[in-house]
This record gives C-alpha cells, structure tokens and sequence, in this order.
C-alpha cells in the first residue's frame, strides 16, 4: 500500500456495513492513523488491484502490525474491543502501540515480535472470488515469513463465512475464562461475529500440534531460522529491491544513490555471501559459481538463496541474534545453523 492508496482502501471499508460499523466517528481519523502506520515500516499494508492496467481499483487491502507486549495483554483481557479502531484512536492520540524501529529488531533477535491483523478489505463483487482470496492468503504468508513471531492475533471476522475460513486456517479463539486459545466457540457463531473476539495462535501451541499432527496453514509462519549473513540495513534495503528484478541503475533510483554506491555494496554483500553460504549444504552451488566468476550467476543464486530465507532481510540486532544462539548452545548440542545445514 502507498499513501495515495489509502483513500480507496477506506472506501473498502466504509462500503462494508459490517466492518464501517466498528469505527463511527473515527472513520474521519481513519486516513491519518495509516499513513502514520505506513511511515512506521512495521504497519505492513498490501493491495491487490483489480487487474494490471494503469488505474485499476483496488479490489482487496490488508493491514498488519507488530504491536508491544502490554498492548498484546489488552486485547485479549474482557472487555475485548474491535482491535482496528483502537490502535487508530491509540495512534492519533500519541499512544501507539505499534513497535520503535530499535523495539522491532530487538524483538526479532530474541524473544519475538507479536502481529496483529487489523483489516482485511474485500470489495463486494470478490467476496465469492475463492481462487483470488487463496491467492491473498499465499501471498500473507509470503509477505510475514522471516519474522521471529510468537503470537499471531487474526482479523476479527464480520461475517460467518469468514469465521468458518479463519477457523479453517488454524486460528484459535481466546477463551477469557480459561485464559488460553480454543478450537471450541462456546457462543452461538453469529454472537461471535457481531461482538469483539479475539483469535489467534502461538509458536508454543503450534509447534505442540506439528508434533501431534500435520499443523496448520497460519503454522508456517512460525516456521523461523536465524540469519546467519549477518547483512546491514543498507545491503538489506538493496537486496529487498533487487529481488523484484531491478538493475543497478534502478537500484540507485529508488534507494536515491549513486551507480558506485551500488556497486560497493555488492562487492560487501558478496563478501558476507561468500564467507557464510559455502557453509550451507544446500547452496554448495555457491562456490563453483563464485570461483568461475559469473556475476550474473552469483546474484541470481544469491537472490534464489534469499526468496527461500527471507530472515535475511528481516530488521534484527547482530549482538542480541548471537547472545540468544550462545545461550541456545549451552543448553543443546545443536544450534540453528547446524539445523538448516542438516536440513532440519
């Protein structure tokens, strides 16, 4: 989502009864508690537009946070409150439960980070569309894979078809009175979805069902491995940009840098690439392409490399990645390098 798509996508929302609702008078604060989200980097938005041609409206939005700890307690202490408008009422007024930068990469490197869906907008004439809405769902995962989450909090659903696919998904409902996830509605499902409820799932809980069962679709984004490239922020940003296709030249463009600017940081970036992935059983690849010299080759494997390791590029604090894997090495034989070499 950029800036100037948040008018459309609160038209989404305002044509949509059961979700315009929730909001009342705040819907006229609505666009600047989004664009303060977006300038945050830890609101993630997404569109999906109708087709590709120029000026195409948008036909799906959906909006994310990474919100703090105590905000976590709040939502899922009764009473519980529709979870969009209050971080909006929460933002604008100076409250923002949303992560610093320094809080996000914190989180990242130990501990973990909490997400939060806050919308999820579809244009009446997609709602039957299934193959497009399992579309988006792939591309949820796509765009939140990487992160060290321990908890996930799913939209609160406004309609008993998206209950049923939110249940589908894995999500669990927050029982107050047993203070722990459920796969049992103890309501009737349509008290569910006209009162604030709460759902979501954990690392913990998920990886206790993987060792029961197959787990579930929401499970894989707890599917985490720690970065062992060790890239900066400004090789990250780059990286970020390269994998869309871009050449050196737009690289310099939308990073607003010089051609030679790119090109050092390649030249560091192969660097940190060369010493650590020939440590990696599965991109062995790496040396014969870097001993013969193909740059070209180099980046494509580099890039395939990070499609399928997207931690790599995920903010994250090299002196608290590496306490946590010391404390995680006194207390086991393996690590989390010796896991993804031995493909575990």
């Amino acid at each position: 989502m950029e800036p100037s798509d948040i008018g459309q996508c609160i038209g989404l929302l305002t044509n949509h009864p059961g979700i315009r609702s929730r909001f009342g008078d705040l819907i006229e604060v609505l666009p600047e508690a989004w664009l303060s989200l977006l300038e945050s980097n830890f609101g993630l938005a997404t569109v999906f537009f109708a087709d590709e041609t120029a000026g195409a409206p948008i036909c799906i939005a959906g909006i994310t946070a990474v919100v703090r700890d105590d905000f976590l307690i709040e939502m899922k202490t009764p009473p519980h409150f529709w979870i969009g408008p209050e971080i909006a009422r929460r933002i604008i007024d100076g409250r923002s439960p949303v992560l610093t930068a320094r809080e996000f990469r914190d989180g990242n490197s130990r501990g973990g980070l909490n997400l939060v869906c806050l919308e999820n907008c579809v244009h009446p004439g997609y709602l039957a569309a299934g193959e497009l809405l399992r579309y988006v769902m792939s591309v949820f995962l796509q765009i939140h894979r990487g992160y060290l989450w321990k908890e996930v909090i799913a939209n609160q659903p406004e309609s008993l078809d998206r209950l049923g696919m939110l249940m589908n998904t894995g999500a669990l409902i927050w029982d107050p009175v047993t203070s722990s996830y459920s796969q049992t509605l103890r309501e009737d499902p349509g008290a569910v979805v006209r009162t604030p409820h709460i759902f979501g799932n954990t690392r913990e809980l998920e990886q206790n069902r993987q060792r029961d069962w197959a787990g579930s679709w929401v499970g894989a984004l707890f599917d985490y491995h720690a970065p062992i490239l060790g890239f900066n922020r400004s090789e990250q940003r780059q990286l970020s940009c390269a994998l869309s296709g871009a050449t050196d030249e737009d690289l310099a463009a939308t990073l607003g840098t010089s051609l030679s600017t790119i090109k050092k940081t390649w030249v560091s970036i192969y660097g940190r690439a060369g010493e650590h992935l020939p440590l990696v059983a599965s991109t062995l690849e790496w040396l014969e392409v870097t001993s013969a010299g193909r740059g070209r080759d180099r980046r494509r494997h580099l890039l395939f490399y990070l499609r399928e390791h997207p931690e790599e590029l995920c903010p994250y604090s090299r002196k608290l990645l590496s306490q946590a894997a010391e404390v995680r090495a006194l207390g086991s034989p393996s690590n989390s390098l010796w896991r993804r070499t031995s493909g575990g």
